[in-house]
């Protein structure tokens, strides 16, 4: 009966170490897994960031809410690339000269034939070419695959949010805003439920998106980021 005793009394003692050791390390290890998680997802938003900055570049500044433009934009297409060489002089600007009038006198002369002007504005090594580049050689490291700008990384093949505003401000300038985003149940599924739902609680108290965004279709903030 004793033996009995001890055995019972041994393996209560076991599940008393168990639970305080999970109460312990359950949130430890669920912030450690988020933090690994978050910076892959928040990685892939800084690169549809880039994408869409882009886009909107050829786009007369409108952004575009469909993966498969934002993919094609990045696969097919190039972007404006300004090769310079020669810089103005404090002095060249305090007699009035900016880069758009530097340009044009050089480019006129190319035209003419006559560098009476470029001369006299001492512009002989001042050059600027824009060579067209595609957009995959230039905002993304060499091997990115463009297909996955879509998927929520550990989504299990979920999808991110994206979303464009187009409006008017007061001055009656064009306004063109775009979010996108993911919940935290789409890429910390997996992970302790309670925890998730607590997080979600903070993030609601506090009056913030629960997940991980960039950019607001309803203030402008130039494309940032929640976690900036």
């Amino acid at each position: 009966m004793k033996t009995v005793f001890n055995i019972v009394l041994a393996l209560c003692v076991a599940a008393l170490i168990y639970i305080c050791y999970s109460s312990i390390m359950g949130p430890i290890n669920f912030e450690k897994d988020k933090k690994h998680r978050d910076k892959a997802v928040i990685a892939r938003l800084i690169d549809i960031r880039k994408a869409q900055q882009e886009y909107r570049m050829l786009h007369h500044g409108q952004y575009t809410d469909k993966f498969d433009s934002l993919i094609d934009f990045v696969k097919t297409q190039k972007i404006p690339f300004v090769m310079k060489m020669g810089q103005l002089t404090d002095k060249q600007l305090e007699e009035g000269l900016t880069e758009r009038k530097a340009i044009a006198i050089v480019n006129a002369a190319k035209r003419t034939g006559k560098f009476d002007d470029v001369k006299k504005w001492g512009l002989e090594n001042f050059k600027r070419d824009t060579m067209w580049v595609a957009v995959m050689d230039t905002i993304f490291p060499k091997g990115f695959n463009a297909d996955s700008l879509r998927y929520v990384p550990f989504g299990n093949g979920a999808q991110f949010e994206m979303a464009v505003k187009n409006d008017t401000a007061k001055s009656g300038a064009p306004v063109f805003l775009y979010e996108v985003k993911t919940p935290y149940e789409t890429y910390l599924n997996g992970l302790d439920a309670q925890e998730i739902i607590n997080l979600k609680d903070i993030q609601t108290k506090l009056g913030k998106y629960c997940g991980l965004m960039i950019g607001s279709i309803d203030t402008p903030n130039n494309g940032a980021g929640n976690w900036e």
